[in-house]
């Protein structure tokens, strides 16, 4: 009889466990547009989030890039910090589901008492068990906060991996560019070099000015001081990239080489696939997730816990007869505890979750405008980018064609070495700017990809 009292309140809370307290999660709405707005001419493509994007740099096959991509979630540091936050994350949401069932726990003793005059022993073996029993859903909802959180933190080392892989992917192309930029400079050198020395026999033999031999002078050195900017500047890109690797800048080196790279076609997502595409984006959801089951979790706080507990074991004076059915004990009975008066605080949590969670919303919707602001950023820069880059190619060639032709009317006589010295340096600044602007591309393209995710499958084209 003396266990129907216990017997009922199991059955209530059986029949109570199916509730909880709080709003359940649903998705908060984004505008998104049709298509995006710079689109015009690319190729959408279908990508899924849940398929594995692989490695997304394979595009622009390039063997080199590969492998050193390859190697940052390997020996990223930071890659590294966030992997293992992932962990804590994912263990935390284990302990939270562990609450959910009983803890069972087991002690042994044995001690020693008396007075001056006598003295016992009492030994002692209990095993106890203990269950707070979820009546409100106080532990389901913090499970769902640890397991939105741990989706958030998974969400993040991704993000944090793919911006590592997209930074050393920019500071690549930006060095194999500058390896052009450097060679073009040095066959400038090489060029100059030979005119000053023609115009330094001519100015021995009284043919030639002094200022025309102080023009040549100035050119030569002008193109050596920016090779030497340009090799401080790679030199950065490739302690960069050691970094990157999570390497000491002095074990890595990258030889100069041409770019071999492809310029992959680029297909654009539709603006709503960015929602299940980008990890930042994935980040900003699951930490509303996480707010909104926090909100459950401080209403539960305005009800009370109920934990039903129970222990047995031995307790006797002699250990060699211990465990015997007359030295048994035991306890049975559940414990109800809550708040009668806090003044306030328990409204004040919940009011503080409700704030979280609109700001986690705010944080969201955020995250997408900035989202679809990146990729009609890039799809424009991108479309700019290959048309002025075109008209820079046109432009490099006829400055080329002009040095060609004014030198060789200098051999004849025609002209003085100053227009050769104007055409000369402006066919060299043009091919640099030419060089600037596939640097730009190669990056642009990168970011791109970023922007849409990180990979896809599927083609596309490219206008």
């Amino acid at each position: 009889m003396k266990l129907l009292p216990l017997t009922a309140v199991l059955l209530m809370a059986g029949c109570l466990t199916g509730c909880m307290v709080g709003p359940d999660y649903r998705r908060p709405t984004v505008q998104t547009p049709a298509q995006f707005k710079q689109a015009k001419g690319w190729t959408q493509a279908v990508p899924q989030d849940q398929a594995d994007k692989g490695e997304w740099w394979g595009v622009y096959r390039d063997p080199v890039l590969s492998g050193l991509l390859s190697q940052v979630k390997i020996s990223n540091q930071n890659v590294a910090q966030y992997e293992a936050l992932y962990r804590q994350a994912r263990a935390l949401s284990a302990a939270s589901r562990a609450n959910l069932y009983p803890t069972v726990t087991g002690t042994a003793s044995s001690t020693r008492s008396g007075t001056a005059g006598s003295a016992a022993a009492t030994h002692n073996a209990e095993v106890s068990a203990s269950w707070e029993l979820d009546i409100w859903g106080k532990l389901r909802r913090t499970l769902e906060e640890n397991q939105a959180s741990a989706q958030a933190s998974a969400a993040e080392l991704a993000n944090i991996t793919l911006s590592a892989q997209s930074e050393l992917a920019q500071d690549y192309f930006q060095l194999r560019v500058m390896d052009q930029q450097i060679a073009l400079y040095q066959q400038s050198v090489e060029a100059y070099q030979r005119y000053l020395q023609i115009i330094d026999n001519k100015y021995r033999a009284g043919s030639e000015s002094r200022a025309t031999l102080a023009q040549a002078q100035t050119q030569l050195e002008s193109a050596r001081a920016s090779a030497l900017d340009l090799q401080w500047q790679r030199a950065q890109l490739e302690h960069a990239i050691a970094v990157l690797m999570g390497k000491a800048p002095a074990q890595f080196s990258l030889p100069a080489a041409p770019l071999t790279a492809a310029m992959p076609r680029i297909p654009v997502a539709l603006p709503a696939q960015l929602l299940e595409r980008r990890p930042d984006i994935a980040y900003a959801e699951r930490n509303v997730a996480a707010a909104n089951a926090a909100i459950g979790v401080a209403q539960a706080a305005y009800y009370p816990d109920l934990t039903l507990s129970a222990s047995g074991g031995f307790q006797s004076s002699v250990l060699h007869n211990l465990i015997s059915m007359p030295n048994r004990v035991w306890s049975l009975g559940p414990e109800l505890s809550g708040t009668l008066l806090d003044f306030g605080a328990t409204k004040a949590g919940v009011e503080q979750a409700q704030a979280a969670y609109d700001a986690s919303v705010a944080s969201y919707r955020q995250s997408v405008l900035d989202a679809f602001q990146e990729v009609e950023d890039y799809l424009v820069e991108l479309s700019t980018l290959a048309e002025e880059t075109a008209a820079q190619q046109r432009a490099a060639e006829s400055a080329q064609e002009s040095a060609r032709v004014t030198y060789n009317q200098y051999q004849a006589g025609m002209i003085d070495y100053l227009d050769v010295a104007t055409t000369q340096n402006t066919s060299l600044s043009q091919q640099q700017n030419l060089l600037s602007l596939r640097s730009t591309q190669w990056v642009a393209s990168v970011q791109l990809i970023v922007a849409l995710g990180g990979g896809w499958h599927g083609e596309g084209v490219q206008p």
